[in-house]
């Protein structure tokens, strides 16, 4: 089987280049200028903005499955530049469709922010919940899924769209909750900063799932996923961000308090997501198998390799 993977170089890419290398796939991936995939995989410089150039990579490559991860796919972001982040997540997402072959698969990764402001016992949220984006970034990934919509049924392309909850592990970037406390406390450990670790809101609740069990679940939806149909990934229960900060606050080596930082604070925040996964449980047999505590732990000893590398 070979796959060709759209923005192999992120946090989620590196991750999915192993996963699907183990099951016996042809990997190809691709960056953008300046970017590296360190996995072993072909590698290819594409922006996904250019869109001749999507079509004739696409055409060369001729991947029974392509993945597009590439994307803009912080919140905090896309309140800053929403400009950008509708340019890639919309565009270059239409430019993959405008070049998918009729016998190639493309599993179109959304987000559990496009549900946004969900209505009240809504949750655990199913697939059919009509989606009310409360950010720039979950406005840009509804569209992007409604426009694949109409690609699988208009011209008959072969589009699964995945809405994944938040991921963490280790190598993701500060700007995600986990990562950031985890580098926080790893900064503190090593005199970098004072023992204080500034936070955003913490009684919202999100669904928090290991990176390693998402990729599986994209191979299992490559293989398994039935076309036309769109799937939460996510683990199927929330916890408050509250609950995060502690776990990682009881995994340090040295007592650290915490204070309510107002730049944290986003301008629209909601207070509940959780997915029902009973859909690519159903399809797939896919379930989550590693624990909000390890992933914790494991993105934790990450950063405290990476200061111990730079000394």
């Amino acid at each position: 089987m070979k796959s060709l993977i759209i923005g192999g170089s992120g946090f989620v890419g590196g991750y999915l280049i192993r996963e699907l290398t183990a099951n016996g796939y042809e990997v190809h991936a691709t960056h953008l200028t300046g970017e590296t995939i360190n996995s072993d995989c072909f590698r290819y410089v594409l922006d996904v903005l250019r869109q001749n150039e999507v079509k004739k990579l696409i055409g060369d490559v001729k991947p029974d499955i392509i993945y597009h991860l590439s994307a803009q796919s912080s919140v905090a972001v896309s309140w800053k530049k929403p400009q950008l982040t509708t340019e890639i997540n919309i565009i270059g997402s239409i430019n993959v469709m405008e070049a998918l072959p009729d016998k190639t698969r493309l599993i179109l990764i959304g987000s559990g922010e496009e549900y946004g402001f969900i209505r009240e016992n809504a949750c655990p949220i199913k697939e059919t919940e009509p989606p009310n984006p409360a950010n720039i970034y979950a406005v840009s990934k509804v569209c992007a899924g409604m426009i694949g919509k109409i690609y699988q049924r208009a011209y008959g392309k072969d589009i699964i769209n995945v809405r994944a909850f938040n991921h963490s592990g280790a190598g993701q970037a500060e700007t995600f909750v986990i990562s950031d406390f985890c580098k926080q406390i790893a900064e503190i450990e090593n005199g970098l900063r004072k023992p204080e670790i500034c936070t955003g809101n913490l009684s919202a609740k999100r669904d928090f799932t290991d990176v390693k069990d998402i990729v599986r679940a994209y191979r299992l939806l490559g293989e398994m996923g039935i076309s036309g149909k769109t799937y939460n990934v996510g683990r199927g229960k929330a916890v408050s961000i509250e609950y995060i900060l502690n776990t990682a606050l009881h995994l340090a080596k040295i007592p650290i308090t915490h204070r309510l930082d107002p730049a944290r604070l986003r301008a629209s925040d909601i207070p509940v997501i959780e997915p029902d996964i009973s859909e690519i449980f159903r399809d797939t047999g896919w379930i989550p198998e590693i624990s909000v505590e390890e992933t914790i732990s494991r993105t934790l000893n990450y950063w405290r390799e990476i200061l111990k590398k730079k000394g």
